[in-house]
């Protein structure tokens, strides 16, 4: 079952205001990836489930965070049906992030005091996740939605909404201003974070770097944007 509680998630992710997304099918490559990012200051990291043996690889990741990162919050994204989500969070997920919006799986998540996250690109897609509970909603993907545009236009009527975009294609220091100016929570990085041959190479410092790096471009925007890191 989790660790971590509803609210200590959210605060969390809102604090740190990074989320790594990563899935590799060796957990010991996965590990050593949370690790790196662990170190870099990301103390909250999401595992997506893809491959047939995606939760044997989270069980191993979990089980080696409550050994040596137990501040460390790990949780599980492309999750699509509310079985997987029982799953996952039986296997110790701390929160669910799926690429589209499910009521049953938003219904399972706050009957467990689960934080979910799903993916929406509208305003009426983020009203009715909204409605049933989400507390952060992920736009996916960010960047062929219209990029921080899009997401300042949502954000007009709707200023209460707290926002995660994913898909982001390329982390720099002036896209991260872009996003956090035009009001993201947090930014969720994938391939915008990981350098794939440092990870194939095993330079798991690479990773350690990258991660410190786009922290700072992140605390950065925020004190630019004098939002400093609200709850």
């Amino acid at each position: 079952m989790p660790r971590f509680s509803r609210l200590d998630v959210l605060n969390r992710v809102i604090d740190v205001g990074l989320v790594p997304i990563f899935t590799h099918s060796d957990p010991a490559v996965a590990c050593k990836v949370v690790e790196a990012c662990a170190a870099g200051g990301a103390s909250v990291f999401e595992f997506t489930n893809r491959g047939d043996h995606a939760i044997d690889v989270f069980q191993a990741i979990e089980a080696h965070c409550r050994r040596s990162l137990p501040h460390l919050i790990l949780g599980v994204g492309s999750i699509v049906d509310e079985a997987t989500a029982a799953l996952f969070v039986a296997r110790g997920a701390n929160y669910v992030v799926s690429p589209s919006f499910n009521p049953r799986v938003a219904e399972f998540c706050n009957r467990r005091k689960v934080p979910y996250m799903p993916g929406c690109m509208t305003v009426t897609e983020i009203g009715n996740a909204e409605a049933s509970g989400v507390e952060i909603v992920k736009v996916f993907p960010c960047d062929a939605a219209g990029g921080p545009g899009f997401l300042k236009a949502i954000l007009g009527p709707s200023p209460w909404t707290r926002v995660l975009p994913t898909g982001i294609e390329d982390a720099t220091r002036e896209s991260m201003v872009e996003w956090i100016q035009a009001g993201a929570c947090a930014l969720g990085l994938g391939r915008a974070l990981f350098d794939k041959k440092a990870i194939e190479t095993g330079d798991f410092a690479v990773v350690q770097a990258r991660a410190k790096e786009i922290l700072g471009w992140i605390q950065e925007a925020r004190a630019r944007a004098g939002k400093g890191q609200s709850k």
